[in-house]
């Protein structure tokens, strides 16, 4: 009687998940909003009529953008946690503006 014992096969291993990347988190971020870059910024004074920067202007417009929009972003998220929701809407924003004394129309409010 030839018993012919052979260990069992491994089951095949299972699909290993990707992990998940890091994302850098900028210095100059607000709430995680990365909005002063250089190419954001040159974005922004292209919208407002800009042809030409020097280089200095960058680190200028960051130091007045930054506070402005913690500001603003903190207001939003008041309007937003006050109606017992998550997600921010552009009313939230426009609540926020006006909040400020800037006026904001077009938007739903």
């Amino acid at each position: 009687m030839s018993t012919n014992l052979q260990p069992a096969a491994a089951p095949p291993p299972a699909p290993s998940l990707p992990r998940p990347r890091h994302r850098r988190i900028s210095r100059h971020s607000v709430y995680g909003i990365d909005v002063t870059t250089k190419p954001t910024i040159r974005r922004l004074a292209r919208r407002g009529g800009v042809k030409r920067m020097k280089g200095l202007v960058y680190e200028e417009t960051r130091g007045c953008l930054f506070p402005y929009l913690q500001g603003l972003l903190r207001d939003t998220i008041l309007h937003t946690t006050h109606d017992y929701r998550t997600t921010i809407s552009a009313k939230d924003v426009v609540h926020a503006l006006r909040r400020s004394g800037r006026n904001l129309y077009g938007f739903e409010a």
